[in-house]
C-alpha cells in the first residue's frame, strides 16, 4: 500500500470528525456561488454551472465542461447569486469562446442534421422498428450518439456499421424512455407552459398516483399524465409540503368531535388547514383545525378580530 493510499483508507485521526479545516472550526455547511444557465443545443434544457470572477451576459458564448469532453453553450441569464451545500457537486464554466469554437459549434450542428438525415434513411431501408429522437456530435467531432425510442429491443449492428462509413467517425445508439423522449422532443403541457423535463429538469425523480391522492388531485389518466402518458413530473413539486400540512388533521370518513357535537370528516382542504364536518343532523359544518384542536384540549376559542 502507498502513503497516499494509507492516508485515504486510515480516515480522520481520534481528534478529529472529518468536517474540521486545520484550525480546528467546523467546515460551512453552505457555500455561496454565482449560477449560470448554458444551453447547449438550441431547444435543449439549459444546464447550471458556475460562472467564477466571468462577468456573463445573456448571449455570450462559454466553453464547458462535460463527461466527454469540452463543448460549446450559449448562456441563457444573467448569473445569480445561490446558497448551495457545500459538498453539492458543480461544475465551472471554463472560458468565453473564441470565434473559431463558434464557427465550429454551427459546423456541428450542421454535422447533425447531416447525421440525422442519414440515420433516417438508413433506418427505413433495414426496416427497422425504432424512432429517431436525438443527434448529438460531440464538440471534437470524435463520436455522433445517436438516441431512439423502441417498444422492444433492436439490432442495429448493420445500421452501426452504415453509419459509420457513411459519417467516418465512432457511433453509438443509445436507447433511451418515453419521459427522455418527450424531453428531447419538448412541447407544451396541460399548463400552458413549456414541458418541465424540456425546460429545466435535468433528472427525473419518482412519481407515484400517491403524490396525486395526497393532494386531492383528481384520479383521471387524461387530467394527472404528461404528454410521454406518465405520471405529471409536477406531482412531486409540493408533495412534500402536502404531505407535512396533512400531518395531525383527521382522515376523511373519519369521525371527530366538534363545538357542535360528534360529526364526520367529509371534506379536507389541506392548504387552508379546515375540515367540513357532517353533522348527525344532515348539517354540515366547516372548522379550522386549530378550533377543532383547542375545542378537543378544552381551550377557549381565540377572540374575535378588533373591528377596524
Amino acid at each position: 500500500m502507498t502513503d497516499n493510499e494509507h492516508d485515504r483508507s486510515a480516515g480522520p485521526g481520534p481528534l478529529g470528525t472529518g468536517d474540521e479545516d486545520v484550525t480546528g472550526e467546523a467546515a460551512p455547511a453552505t457555500r455561496r456561488v454565482r449560477l449560470v444557465a448554458v444551453r447547449r443545443r438550441p431547444g435543449w434544457p439549459p444546464a447550471h454551472y458556475e460562472a467564477g470572477d466571468l462577468d456573463l451576459t445573456p448571449g455570450e458564448w462559454v466553453v464547458v465542461p462535460t463527461d466527454h469532453g469540452p463543448e460549446v453553450g450559449v448562456v441563457a441569464g444573467r448569473p445569480l447569486e445561490v446558497e448551495l451545500p457545500a459538498g453539492a457537486p458543480l461544475a465551472r464554466v471554463e472560458r468565453l469562446a473564441s470565434t473559431r469554437e463558434i464557427d465550429l459549434y454551427y459546423q456541428n450542428l450542421e454535422a447533425e442534421k447531416e447525421a440525422r438525415e442519414v440515420c433516417r434513411e438508413r433506418v427505413r431501408a433495414l426496416g427497422l422498428a425504432m424512432k429517431l429522437v436525438q443527434v448529438e456530435r460531440y464538440f471534437d467531432g470524435s463520436k455522433v450518439v445517436f438516441a431512439y425510442s423502441a417498444e422492444g429491443r433492436v439490432d442495429f449492428r448493420q445500421l452501426v456499421r452504415d453509419l459509420v462509413r457513411a459519417l467516418h467517425t465512432r457511433v453509438e445508439m443509445r436507447q433511451i424512455g418515453i419521459r427522455h423522449e418527450a424531453k428531447a422532443v419538448g412541447g407544451v403541457g396541460h399548463c400552458g407552459r413549456v414541458l418541465c423535463c424540456a425546460g429545466f429538469l435535468g433528472t427525473f425523480d419518482p412519481v407515484s398516483i400517491r403524490m396525486a391522492k395526497a393532494q386531492n388531485l383528481p384520479l383521471n389518466p387524461g387530467k394527472i399524465s404528461g404528454r410521454c402518458g406518465r405520471l405529471l413530473c409536477c406531482l412531486n413539486y409540493e408533495y412534500e409540503t402536502y404531505r407535512d400540512l396533512r400531518k395531525g388533521m383527521p382522515k376523511m370518513g373519519r369521525r371527530c368531535l366538534t363545538p357542535a357535537g360528534e360529526g364526520k370528516v367529509i371534506r379536507q382542504d389541506v392548504l387552508q388547514q379546515t375540515l367540513k364536518v357532517l353533522l348527525p343532523d344532515g348539517s354540515q359544518v366547516e372548522y379550522t383545525l386549530d378550533e377543532l384542536r383547542r375545542f378537543q384540549n378544552g381551550e377557549p376559542p381565540p377572540p374575535p378580530p378588533s373591528p377596524e
